[in-house]
């Protein structure tokens, strides 16, 4: 079903990684079927045990699943874009990342930063389920805060859609062209030792 059988074969590391880095990717086909309990506890397991300042943990995730009375809520924060792909998910999340900190509330300045390692932490978890796990930044952050209630001391992160790989072929033609996996430019472009240098032309 999937667009590429063999993700380790189309992406090259130019140093010695894990494979799974290379297998992780942002897939649109879904097909539509559920997860099981087990299986969105275990995502969700995964992301827990990211690494977090002071053992914060400010991430929280706030999820709906398909075709149950929450999905609409979600499903209509999307931008219409996504719409198009993400109504054959099984589950759609939006992260919320608390801005202070729980022991005295103070300002947190990397609750975002940490957020992102649950994130990943749950799609590599995703991949090696052999799910789906596709980020999102396409959506109304204002509405989500909204709809979804959420309280002021926490920021509007994310949306993630969860779901089973589907087939491409059922993806508009203008998706299906971009159903690859994306390659990355050398680590050397994004590297710098000692200060900021204009040279590199970042």
């Amino acid at each position: 079903m999937s667009a590429v059988s063999n993700l380790e074969e189309v992406r090259k590391a130019d140093h010695a990684i894990e494979p799974i880095f290379l297998r992780r990717w942002s897939p649109r086909a879904m097909s539509g079927e559920p997860l099981s309990e087990e299986e969105l506890l275990t995502l969700f397991e995964a992301a827990r045990w990211a690494p977090s300042t002071y053992n914060e943990q400010e991430w929280r995730f706030l999820y709906a699943r398909r075709d149950t009375p929450q999905w609409p809520l979600f499903f209509d924060l999307l931008m219409e874009a996504n719409q198009v792909w993400c109504r054959r998910a099984a589950v759609l999340v939006v992260v919320l990342a608390r801005k202070v900190f729980t022991r005295n509330g103070k300002p947190n300045p990397v609750h975002v930063f940490d957020c992102g390692s649950a994130w990943e932490n749950l799609a590599l978890q995703a991949t090696a389920m052999g799910l789906v796990a596709h980020g999102m930044a396409g959506f109304d952050f204002d509405k989500a805060r909204t709809a979804l209630r959420v309280p002021e001391h926490f920021d509007v992160a994310a949306m993630f859609a969860l779901g089973r790989p589907g087939d491409p072929a059922e993806l508009p033609p203008e998706l299906r062209e971009r159903e690859i996996p994306s390659d990355r430019r050398p680590v050397e472009e994004s590297i710098c030792e000692g200060p900021y240098d204009p040279r590199n032309n970042w």
